[in-house]
């Protein structure tokens, strides 16, 4: 008689390489998050590193050394192909957000942008006579570039009176913000092939007009579009564009007056390749990151910084016919925009360079004096003014926020370090000097430091990679997902006294607030909203 041989039983599942895998996972995660730098964005592209490391050694260990069942591996590997499948087809990658965290979009959204279809309010009488006559906020972060709104104080509870929301649609790629005058608001767009400026209808959300210039510029990283918010002056439109088409165009009609590029004028070469820092061997930064400065005007000159070497860095530029009016410094360009500043009585043109931070005269555009700032990392932000003839900087990525102090002494100019705070990284955003205290969005959650020092004073709400304006003692923050928030500015505590939803997605476009009108917008969609203003208060007759 035969005797059956037993079935050799399979051998048990070897679970402590997952364990293992998944213990040394946590303890990744504890170590990138507990120590290093207060660079937030190398947490998260070093979290993002852990987890793909450590997904992919959980997949090797089911697939390979699991001892699961063969039809339990053959099953998890269909269902990892088919969800990888799945997901290309469905989603597609569009940017990172301002910690570097990949966004995806759905990949069959469509959206139609406005065109000037004739359907547009036609202007009516002499402008003087328009209900909006009046209402302006005619470039970048306000008359003076200091985030400082002049203006009717706004209601501080949006639940009880909501913003109404006049418009909201799609707009084309960008990061450019709104300039208005009267009912025209004028943006930059990104539309296809072309590089756009498109003026609406305040009110209605109608395009006016579209002015268009070949050229795309378009990273991964960077986004898509222009980068520089749009200036108006005397009836006029000064835009520059990211690929550094610097347009003059009447604001009426959108007809051009001049054109001129800088990049041309600096003497770069545009086809020139880029290392990892966006920065060509001519240090042409266009191509990798844009041109980002926003037309700034003197007198009867417009100021844009190109970035040239032997005198080409910041241009002027006549505002009537667009010839050079003249030209300085050899610093490489930022990301920042100029802006005035007077100090020891005299006018000067700040410009937060790659290198540091350079003062030009307006009237021959020569360096007056400079500090020495240079980082591997884009300089955005806005040099703030101080009372004292002090001028604060600020950089993200981990570095934090210096105070100058700028000397006269017999007749020469020079600027040295009061203190420097790891307390403010100002990475997009830019910050307000308000009652001795600096707030602003310290690598994206919102807080406040002492002037005199640099001390923090607290550090409350993670609003994101954002933008703020102050409008008489309270600050509007645009947080970079869309929310609409408003603070009390205090220096002892957060205040949040009421927010809204504004717009969808990343955000990180400069709001602009006239009056009560508030344009917000990002890459993908732009809306007007009217808030409510404070009621006046009402006083007794003694």
């Amino acid at each position: 008689m035969k005797t059956q041989k037993n079935n050799p039983q399979p051998k048990p599942t070897r679970w402590w390489p997952a364990v293992v895998i998944i213990a040394g996972f946590a303890l990744a995660l504890a170590v990138i998050w507990a120590t290093g730098s207060d660079n937030q964005q190398y947490r998260v592209l070093r979290t993002l590193t852990a987890i793909s490391v450590s997904t992919l050694l959980i997949v090797a260990w089911a697939l390979f050394f699991s001892r699961l069942l063969k039809r339990t591996r053959l099953l998890i590997f269909g269902g990892l192909v088919g969800a990888a499948l799945l997901f290309s087809v469905s989603f597609r990658f569009s940017q990172f957000s301002g910690n570097m965290v990949p966004i995806f979009e759905w990949r069959w959204a469509k959206r139609t942008l406005p065109t000037a279809d004739g359907q547009a309010p036609k202007p009516t009488g002499e402008p003087a006579a328009h209900p909006l006559a009046k209402l302006s906020f005619q470039q970048f972060l306000g008359p003076n570039r200091d985030c400082k709104i002049p203006g009717p104080n706004l209601a501080t509870d949006w639940d009880a009176t909501p913003p109404k929301k006049l418009w909201r649609q799609p707009i084309g790629a960008a990061w450019s913000g709104f300039a208005v005058a009267a009912q025209h608001a004028v943006t930059q767009e990104q539309r296809g092939e072309n590089e756009a400026v498109v003026c609406y209808d305040l009110q209605s959300g109608a395009v006016l007009w579209i002015h268009t210039d070949s050229g795309q510029y378009k990273t991964a990283i960077a986004g898509e579009g222009p980068r520089a918010t749009p200036t108006i002056h005397n009836g006029k439109v000064y835009t520059l564009g990211a690929t550094g088409v610097l347009n003059c165009l009447e604001l009426t009609t959108g007809k051009p007056v001049w054109q001129r590029h800088i990049a041309i004028d600096a003497g770069l070469d545009l086809d020139a390749p880029v290392d990892q820092s966006g920065l060509s061997s001519n240090r042409n930064k266009a191509k990798e990151w844009g041109y980002a400065s926003s037309p700034l005007i003197v007198d009867d000159k417009v100021v844009v910084s190109a970035g040239g070497e032997n005198g080409k860095s910041l241009f002027a530029y006549d505002t009537a016919g667009g010839e050079p009016v003249w030209s300085g410094g050899n610093s490489r360009a930022g990301y920042s925009s100029a802006r005035l500043a007077k100090l020891h009585d005299e006018t000067q043109i700040l410009i937060f360079n790659q290198d540091g931070l350079a003062a030009h005269s307006p009237i021959n555009g020569s360096v007056t004096w400079r500090f020495d700032w240079s980082a591997p990392y884009p300089h955005v932000s806005m040099p703030l003014s101080l009372p004292g003839n002090k001028v604060l900087l600020s950089l993200g990525y981990g570095k934090g926020s210096k105070l100058l102090q700028v000397d006269f002494v017999d007749g020469v100019f020079s600027a040295t370090e009061l203190w420097k705070s790891i307390r403010m990284k100002a990475k997009f955003t830019n910050l307000v000097f308000h009652d001795d205290h600096i707030f602003g969005l310290d690598d994206g959650m919102f807080a406040c430091i002492d002037a005199e020092r640099g001390r923090r004073k607290w550090k409350d709400g993670r609003y994101g990679h954002g933008q703020i304006l102050l409008r008489g003692s309270h600050i509007l923050v645009m947080a970079e997902n869309g929310d609409v928030i408003l603070l009390e500015s205090n220096p002892e505590k957060q205040v949040e006294l009421t927010k809204f939803a504004a717009l969808d997605g990343k955000t990180w476009n400069p709001p602009s607030l006239a009056g009560e009108y508030l344009l917000v917008r990002n890459h993908r969609e732009a809306a007007c909203y009217k808030l409510p203003l404070a009621k006046p208060v009402k006083t007794t007759r003694q």
